[in-house]
């Protein structure tokens, strides 16, 4: 679903060079080993080893610790007081999990997990983001500098209109990151005039020269489901293993195009794993903001949304991303249904500390699906 120029930026020509680079390569490296096999051949055929094992008698890993492995469920949370401050003292007798309302039994309870993250940020480039474009651009790249890890973490740049663009796939790398943001822009529809407003061009009038009529389309519209349905799909899916994926979605939360249902796009981010934060920003005179649409997805997926109204406040919606990433409890269960069905089980956490029942609201997806009989191991990086 990603857009043809997504596949050109990732590539680039240094990669070109480098293929072919590596074909010239590889056919005079099999042109010498033909030649020096030749003599070989006649040669009597070396013993094979005694002090090594052969191959084929390698422990393998059993399929007990593989689907040991699988059937643990992992749900990241985050504790907060009345006041919104993070709470990082709970125990695991304070909560208890319960999956379709069944109490599971905790295997794993952990505090400020220290797991890598994996981190994809989504950015509106229609014209409802005029305005607020510059404001965006700085305030992610300020989050990517201040929360990227070296050699632990990753993230990736996708803008959106009416297609989705990959700007810069999963890197540890902040230079490649800044210059994927950089390359983030309004483009502006036929006959864009400003402030949001598309007239009708005539011969000698002002605005935006024409284009053809599918691009005119996906240049005016908005396709949100669209890129968080790709993103879960095809970017999340070549993530690095045992991270914590979430997506940053900037957007006035108004969808005009897309393909896909809001709950497709939702069921597609929970089968990835990842939390889904929304900050909702825009032209809100001009356009105004789709709050419900933002929380709904978020809520759903254990994010958070945000509606700033400034820079500075732009700013703190990041910063508490970035605690609620870094600050997170890490439980793990074996559900008490071993059916592997594909089905939705829902997910609900209780505070049971009698002391901490009104004090403390926890924040967590709310569900997950099952994995399925014919479900595909996920895929590696290499």
């Amino acid at each position: 679903m990603f857009s043809k120029r997504a596949i050109i930026r990732s590539v680039g020509p240094a990669l070109v060079v480098a293929l072919v680079t590596w074909i010239v390569g590889s056919l005079a490296l099999a042109q010498n080993r033909a030649v020096d096999s030749a003599p070989v051949a006649a040669q009597e055929k070396p013993k094979p080893s005694t002090g090594a094992k052969p191959r084929e008698e390698e422990p393998q890993q059993s399929d007990d610790v593989l689907r040991t492995e699988t059937n643990l469920t992992s749900i990241f949370f985050t504790a907060e007081d009345k006041h919104k401050r993070f709470i990082s003292n709970l125990k695991q007798e304070d909560i208890r999990i319960l999956e379709d309302g069944l109490p599971q039994k905790v295997f794993t309870f952990q505090q400020n997990t220290d797991l890598p993250l994996s981190i994809a940020i989504l950015v509106d480039c229609s014209a409802s983001e005029e305005r607020t474009l510059p404001e965006e651009k700085s305030a992610a790249r300020e989050f990517l500098e201040s929360v990227l890890r070296p050699n632990k973490d990753e993230a990736a740049i996708v803008s959106f209109t009416g297609e989705v663009t990959l700007e810069q796939g999963f890197t540890g790398s902040l230079e490649r990151l800044r210059r994927a943001i950089d390359k983030v822009e309004f483009v502006p529809p036929a006959g864009y005039v400003g402030g949001g407003v598309v007239v009708q061009g005539s011969p000698g009038g002002t605005g935006t020269p024409p284009i053809s009529g599918t691009n005119q389309q996906l240049a005016g519209s908005t396709a949100i489901w669209d890129a968080v349905w790709a993103t879960s799909d095809e970017l999340l899916g070549e993530s690095a293993e045992h991270t914590r994926r979430a997506i940053i979605l900037l957007t006035d939360g108004e969808d005009t195009i897309s393909q896909v249902k809001m709950s497709q796009a939702v069921e597609k981010a929970q089968k990835a794993d990842a939390l889904l934060y929304a900050i909702g920003i825009g032209d809100r005179y001009s356009f105004g903001i789709n709050e419900g649409a933002l929380r709904k997805i978020t809520d759903q997926t254990g994010g958070r949304a945000y509606f700033p109204r400034n820079e500075r406040e732009l700013k703190d919606a990041f910063s508490q991303i970035q605690r609620d990433l870094t600050e997170q409890y890490l439980l793990a269960y074996s559900p008490a249904n071993k059916n592997r069905d594909g089905s939705y089980r829902r997910i609900q956490i209780e505070v049971v500390n009698p002391a901490l029942v009104k004090e403390l609201k926890l924040n967590y997806r709310q569900g997950y699906f099952a994995k399925s009989p014919d479900a595909t191991p996920p895929r590696r990086r290499p």
